[in-house]
């Protein structure tokens, strides 16, 4: 064999092992999944892009719909804390700095950063209908930073583009790709809001948790198929950005269907 034959397959065996080894689970559904990045690095990265959205953001001046936000948030992040705690994963949620806030936007939207930093745009609320409609929204998107999936993704770009370095070192050796990276992976400021729209996968995987997180909550998880419904129709034909990648309305509301059960046995 070559020399640049044996550099390939030398270097294919190590990113198969650093990728064998950097495997996390999923709460809940208990997916493997690709972590190449540590909490405390993805948090710091997190929290300075929410507070820039936030400072360049107009909070909605409502004070009922406000605490609302923050009522609904501040029930789900109890149910979350508490699974943890009784599965003995308390310490998973080391670094968590949970802050809520309702942005005044006409956006049909709401996003989770990691390290759960919430956004909820006033646009969302005429669908939510109230505190229950709040909670399938919350869910869902707390659902996508307890699973992990913006990390998932930023991992899987650092995999194929930098060959699995770590993050730290990507910071120091290569700040202008890791950036990139991190852009694409979350895309702050787009018009999406904060977050560029998950894989179907990702959002089917935040559908099941947030669905069981809502139930915890003692929020009835049978509203969260109404939800969906209600906006599905606000797209006037189309769907709204929202929903831009999730699953089509029928396969979402089966699928609902399918974990109302496990969700119904934490429903008090």
């Amino acid at each position: 064999m070559d020399r640049s034959k044996l550099v390939v397959a030398v270097t294919a065996l190590l990113l198969a092992a650093v990728l064998l080894i950097a495997c996390a689970t999923v709460p809940i559904t208990g997916r493997k999944q690709l972590s190449l990045i540590s909490d405390g690095e993805m948090h710091a990265m997190s929290f300075q892009q929410y507070e820039q959205v936030i400072a360049e953001s107009r909070l909605s001046p409502d004070p009922v719909a406000t605490a609302m936000i923050k009522r609904v948030g501040g029930r789900i992040q109890t149910a979350v804390e508490d699974y943890y705690r009784d599965h003995g994963m308390s310490g998973e949620l080391k670094g968590y700095a949970w802050e809520f806030n309702l942005i005044e936007s006409d956006q049909v939207n709401a996003w989770c950063m990691p390290g759960g930093k919430v956004a909820f745009y006033t646009g969302i609320l005429p669908i939510c209908q109230g505190d229950v409609g709040v909670a399938v929204v919350m869910g869902h998107e707390i659902a996508h930073a307890i699973a992990e999936h913006g990390k998932e993704r930023m991992s899987h770009q650092m995999a194929v583009q930098m060959g699995g370095m770590a993050l730290s070192e990507a910071i120091k050796t290569k700040p202008e790709e890791t950036r990139a990276i991190y852009m694409s992976a979350f895309a702050v400021g787009t018009h999406f809001g904060a977050m560029l729209p998950y894989s179907r996968m990702h959002e089917s995987e935040a559908d099941h948790i947030g669905l069981i997180f809502m139930a915890m909550a003692g929020y009835d998880p049978r509203e969260a198929p109404k939800f969906w419904e209600r906006m599905s129709a606000s797209g006037g034909g189309k769907p709204p950005e929202f929903m831009s990648t999730h699953p089509s309305d029928a396969t979402r509301i089966r699928q609902l269907n399918d974990h109302m059960v496990e969700a119904l046995g934490y429903y008090q």
